[in-house]
């Protein structure tokens, strides 16, 4: 079941409808500058080291997770927001079944 973006001024539930362990990853808002993303990680996930494009916030909804950036580790926990640069290197573990809300600012084009 695909889920749509949200619109201007609708309200997003940004817990998970299931438990973590049967929920899914979902896009909850795109637009040409921001993205809001609902990432699930069910326990022992790990995500390689990779970049965003823009800016990005994680915040932990629920579960633990190490965010690894920076040379550091640290462990995100529910309510704890982590803010990083655009193109910095970072890579994911769950250390619980988890849910992220990562919000992404896309660069703009610079073409005229």
């Amino acid at each position: 079941m695909s889920l749509p973006h949200a619109v201007s001024g609708e309200v997003i539930a940004v817990a998970t409808p299931a438990a973590p362990s049967e929920a899914k990853s979902a896009t909850l808002v795109k637009t040409r500058n921001l993205e809001v993303l609902r990432l699930v990680l069910p326990k022992g996930k790990e995500i390689p080291s990779h970049k965003a494009p823009g800016e990005i916030t994680v915040q932990c909804i629920e579960g633990r997770v190490v965010f690894t950036c920076h040379g550091k580790s640290p462990e995100l926990l529910p309510g704890d927001l982590l803010y990083l640069n655009a193109s910095e290197p970072h890579s994911l573990a769950a250390r619980e079944d988890s849910v992220l809300l990562v919000t992404l600012l896309l660069p703009q084009s610079t073409s005229a």
